[in-house]
């Protein structure tokens, strides 16, 4: 019996990703029990993938990168009823269980959405993790419909869904963000300010109030020498860390006592990921209410150009794989 190979992006060794991640021939998973296989159409990169890969959270080696995945089902798991072979679903690919992840020819989902007429496979392939870090977030900070909410590095793809997430429950927002997507966070309706140096007295000139929540999506697991924006959100906030929390800044949480989310996930007895609210988020997607930009879109062959762009912190949106796009 032949085994079927395929292409695949993976890492053998923890490392800086241009130095560990290799593309080369490995065999095509099959799905376990609950989930789905897929050729893959599209495949989402993510800020997690170069952080996993310089070991921040160590698993079996080998590892595969890419972590949001959208294509058509090739084979189903056991116990696995609503969908079929030959359906067209999104969501987040199983890097745990297997040794290839969402970069390659063919990858195994462990929760899925049926793709949205009107949805293209790349702008699926923009949404799942964002979308859940984003929405749990959210949650975790605790907004509330009417308050106010001030998002820093609204810039990132965390932060530009978590504007709109927080728009949708009819939050007023204050968003800080560079040139790149100012102008399209405007017409959305948030007040925009630049981040960096003079942000305190900049969010101040635009609101007299004390924001209610400030959540903190900049991108600190990838540019580690970048200065720590808490220190200034917690001035912003008026020194209540408890209304501060950050998305990826956990030294400088350390160091200012605002929130990582931890509590959460001890009081959830674990890690729960905001899975159920992914359909609902690729809808309004389809319909032209949500969006994740997506700036550029690769051949699986050209996947080095893509890391380098994104390492670099040059993406200014989503950067896809297209497999077979």
């Amino acid at each position: 019996m032949t085994t079927e190979m395929m292409r695949a992006i993976s890492f053998q060794a923890y490392g800086e990703p241009a130095d560990v991640l290799k593309l080369e021939e490995a065999v095509i998973p099959a799905p376990n029990a609950g989930h789905v296989a897929v050729r893959v159409h599209a495949c989402g990169l993510n800020p997690a993938d170069w952080a996993f890969s310089r070991g921040l959270s160590y698993r079996k080696l080998p590892c595969g990168i890419g972590l949001d995945v959208s294509g058509i089902v090739t084979a189903v798991g056991e116990g696995v009823t609503e969908i079929a072979v030959g359906d067209a679903v999104f969501g987040p690919a199983d890097f745990r269980d297997y040794p290839t992840a969402g970069a390659a020819d063919y990858a195994v989902l462990y929760h899925w959405e049926r793709l949205p007429d009107g949805l293209s496979h790349v702008d699926a392939a923009a949404l799942p993790m964002v979308v859940e870090t984003a929405a749990r977030y959210l949650d975790w900070a605790g907004l509330k419909k009417g308050q106010t909410i001030l998002i820093n590095g609204a810039g990132t793809m965390v932060g530009f869904a978590a504007v709109q997430m927080a728009l949708l429950e009819g939050a007023r927002v204050i968003a800080t963000a560079g040139e790149t997507f100012a102008d399209r966070l405007r017409a959305m309706g948030a007040l925009v300010t630049a981040h960096g140096e003079g942000m305190v007295g900049r969010v101040r000139a635009l609101v007299g109030e004390t924001p209610d929540v400030l959540l903190d999506a900049s991108p600190a697991n990838l540019h580690s020498h970048a200065a720590s924006a808490l220190p200034d959100l917690v001035d912003i906030a008026g020194g209540d860390t408890a209304r501060v929390i950050t998305v990826a800044d956990a030294e400088g949480a350390a160091r200012t006592g605002v929130r990582t989310g931890a509590e959460f996930i001890q009081s959830e007895g674990g890690f729960r990921l905001r899975w159920n609210v992914l359909g609902y988020y690729g809808r309004l997607a389809a319909e032209g209410r949500f969006l994740v930009p997506v700036a550029r879109t690769f051949a699986l062959d050209d996947w080095r150009e893509a890391v380098d762009i994104s390492v670099a912190g040059r993406a200014h949106g989503k950067l896809v794989l297209l497999p077979h796009g």
